[in-house]
């Protein structure tokens, strides 16, 4: 996996009652490079990046990932667990035996990144929406990961929010050498990514260019 830093091949998932989700499922990510991850409610989205991070284990298939990996949610208050901004960011680097100094230094170099930094004593209640998805990704670029997956992170957001994220975690990946998945149903965000899959019924059916698949989708929706 020398040039892909997501990988997943012939990956098949089913619930136990015999629901199956992912089916002959194959895609790669490059290193270093945002891609998004298109399909409808249901076509296996959120289970497949849940698999991603071992949070689910396939009935057959490879998954290889590159670690360490971050994972933010599609609602922030499922995993902002600290009082403040700071205290958060830095909660994710307890078993990593840092000293404080070092702790200090990757809060404020995360919170930078996602141009928090002068709300790093602010209680997290008073934060937006907006911010509470930046708190997140900082916590997973305080612990130096390599991947970053994102489930629909923008679905609780307003529509300006909406963009301005997208566009931040761009920038990361282009100034940090990051690689993200970034789980969406919303066209508009293709503008933003490197390349893009669709999944349909569990199966990978397209991928590549993102202008191309918004047009497959555009022509689909008529």
């Amino acid at each position: 996996m020398s040039k892909a830093a997501i990988a997943i091949h012939n990956l098949h998932f089913q619930w136990a009652n015999g629901t199956p989700v992912l089916r002959d499922c194959s895609l790669e990510v490059p290193r270093g490079e945002f891609w998004m991850l298109l399909g409808t409610n249901g076509s296996g989205k959120s289970t497949l990046l849940k698999l991603l991070t071992g949070l689910l284990q396939p009935q057959s298939g490879r998954v290889d990932v590159v670690q360490p990996l971050g994972f933010v949610f599609q609602n922030p208050d499922h995993q902002l667990v600290m009082p403040t901004v700071g205290a958060d960011v830095a909660f994710g680097l307890g078993a990593d035996n840092l000293s404080h100094a070092e702790v200090k230094q990757r809060v404020d170099e995360a919170l930078a990144a996602v141009n928090l930094g002068h709300l790093k004593r602010r209680p997290i209640y008073a934060l937006s929406g907006g911010q509470k998805q930046r708190v997140a990704i900082a916590g997973a670029i305080a612990r130096h990961c390599d991947v970053l997956l994102l489930d629909e992170p923008t679905a609780l957001l307003d529509p300006d929010s909406q963009l301005d994220l997208v566009a931040q975690v761009r920038q990361l990946v282009k100034h940090r050498g990051i690689t993200a998945l970034w789980v969406t149903h919303r066209l508009a965000e293709l503008d933003y990514c490197d390349g893009a899959f669709l999944l349909e019924t569990g199966h990978v059916v397209d991928s590549g260019e993102p202008e191309r698949l918004k047009r497959r989708l555009l022509r689909q929706a008529v």
